[in-house]
């Protein structure tokens, strides 16, 4: 059993990661990323999906008032960012929260964030590309180039549309007043063609670009800084521009009434606006290629992260203002809001920008799982061919090719509509790990020193008061909140009350660190939002992790007595 949680030390983290452990050639990555860069890849990987649909969704749910939960949840990240940092300048190495989690928890919880961060980067991604295809066959339908359809979707989204149109014209319904997208999903699936009874329908633009970024990642760091940075010069113009002309067609009637459907309606859009802000973590996964890794990470995380999130808010005000919350339920808000305003131009621009900003996620995201899995490489935990590095362009490259066919096959075929929550939930896992580890790090004897610390502020008398506090106004305003929780559905908040308690006894007897404990309580809230169908597929997907890790990654482990030396 004490197998299962034996640690990895500091000094043998950095050792291994100097020596290039598990690289043959030992070819070291580039250190070329300055403070500018790291903001650059942060904004990069923030700024995506998030801000051109799903933050639409949030303000139809919650109206105005959704600027409450942009910021509670960029001060939940915000917890988690400054822990993050911490982590990255006292173990500046590629791993990220898996590492992290190495050095404070052992190994069973390494392997256990590193699986779940595949959530994060190569399948969160799969439903990127899907989102940058979409954008994509918009823009060339709009520009007259149609693109077969059957090559811009997958087979089950063309399968179920084609029944629906059946079935509504079996009802009598005229084809004229069927819904385009709908008779998209018909065209698809009548004109595919077949190879014996299968239909040949796939997302070719998903996998194309797919493709491109892969290649762009593989050839190296330099040229991987050089794109990103570019995209994102692009994308704060765009936003510059939505911003200016956009405020000036607010009208401050459409703030009124500032929270419509109140608190419930706000925290509906949770799983959106977390969406909206992952990323900022991905960037720790660059700390070999940082010049200045214990000085520059941590700057670059937070830099992006506040960026971001006056960006959100100023962007959720003007939405709001320009329209009427009910009618921003669409999938390309920004657009919309321009369309509505009789300028199709700015909202063309908008589709453009729209493109840009969610291939610039999918660079970050797959600079990141390559370099994941060399860590977990150098290990033990997966096969010495995951940490060889190029020797010419010096990139991870096994892992940065199986990245990419692992993200673009499946974005060829498949309809990820659920993956969305999945890389929600599974990105706050890691941020409340992460969390609980600086609480661990904090005790550590053989601390090595670090240039950033997170600012310690004692919880031993606030965070108990806080949880007096909590309940005590749930009692007066909410008192069949703690009745709900025993059911299937009360199960997360279930949960979430458990580790409340255990946290607040644990400030209390051994003076634990404010902001780590806030960090490690708002994420695991904002965990606890989430649908109990969602924590069954997580917690499903994490057997799964767990399996394999019996299977092979225990038995090859370098702390394994049998491979240590």
């Amino acid at each position: 059993m004490n197998s299962l949680f034996r640690k990895k030390n500091i000094q043998r983290i950095l050792a291994d990661a100097e020596n290039g452990y598990g690289d043959e050639g030992h070819n070291p990555l580039k250190k070329i990323l300055g403070v500018k860069d790291l903001t650059f890849f942060g904004i990069a990987a923030i700024i995506g999906a998030g801000i051109f649909s799903s933050i639409g969704k949030a303000c139809f749910d919650g109206g105005p008032a959704v600027i409450f939960l942009y910021l509670f949840t960029a001060l939940a990240c915000g917890f988690a960012a400054l822990c993050y940092a911490e982590f990255a300048s006292t173990v500046p190495v590629s791993g990220s929260a898996y590492t992290y989690a190495y050095v404070a928890f052992g190994e069973i919880f390494a392997w256990i964030i590193g699986w779940d961060l595949l959530m994060e980067y190569a399948i969160g991604n799969i439903a990127v590309a899907i989102s940058w295809s979409d954008y994509f066959t918009h823009l060339t339908d709009q520009a007259g180039l149609i693109i077969p359809r059957w090559l811009t979707m997958d087979f089950s989204t063309a399968h179920h549309g084609f029944d629906e149109v059946q079935k509504l014209l079996a009802d009598g319904t005229a084809l004229t007043s069927i819904d385009a997208a709908l008779i998209d999903k018909h065209a698809a699936w009548a004109d595919a063609p077949s190879l014996g009874s299968l239909k040949l329908i796939m997302d070719l633009p998903a996998f194309a670009i797919v493709a491109l970024i892969t290649a762009v990642v593989f050839v190296g760091i330099h040229e991987s800084r050089k794109m990103s940075n570019m995209m994102v010069m692009f994308k704060l113009a765009i936003i510059f521009l939505i911003i200016v002309v956009g405020g000036y067609y607010v009208q401050p009637e459409n703030w009124s009434p500032f929270a419509p459907n109140g608190l419930t309606g706000i925290l509906k859009g949770v799983s959106a606006v977390f969406f909206a802000y992952i990323g900022f973590d991905a960037i720790s996964t660059t700390a070999e290629e940082c010049k200045d890794p214990q000085r520059d990470l941590p700057k670059g995380m937070i830099n992006a992260l506040i960026i971001c999130t006056i960006l959100y808010v100023i962007l959720a005000l003007v939405l709001t203002g320009m329209v009427p919350y009910t009618k921003l339920n669409v999938g390309d808000p920004l657009a919309m809001i321009f369309e509505e305003r009789g300028m199709p131009w700015i909202a063309g621009i908008v589709a453009v920008s729209a493109i840009i900003a969610t291939a610039s996620v999918l660079l970050v995201f797959q600079m990141g799982q390559p370099r994941i899995w060399m860590s977990m490489s150098r290990d033990g935990l997966l096969p010495k061919v995951f940490s060889k590095i190029h020797p010419k362009y010096n990139t991870p490259s096994f892992s940065t090719i199986l990245t990419g066919i692992v993200v673009a096959v499946p974005a060829l075929f498949l309809n990820l509509d659920v993956v969305i929550s999945l890389t929600s939930i599974g990105t706050l896992f890691a941020f409340v790990l992460v969390c609980a580890g600086i609480l661990v790090l904090h005790e550590m004897p053989d601390k090595p020193v670090s240039k950033f610390n997170v600012p310690y502020l004692s919880g031993k008398y606030i965070v108990p008061v806080l949880f007096v506090v909590a309940v005590t106004l749930l009692l007066i305003y909410n008192p069949s909140h703690f009745a709900s929780l025993f059911s299937l559905e009360g199960f997360p908040m279930l949960l979430f009350w458990v580790v409340m308690s255990i946290v607040t006894v644990l400030s209390f007897l051994r003076n634990f660190s404010l902001i780590p404990v806030l960090g490690l309580i708002s994420c695991f809230y904002l965990m606890a939002q989430e649908s109990y169908s969602n924590w069954l597929r997580f917690l499903i997907w994490l057997a799964v992790g767990l399996v394999i890790y019996f299977l092979y990654s225990r038995g090859h482990s370098r702390l394994n007595p049998k491979h240590g030396k």
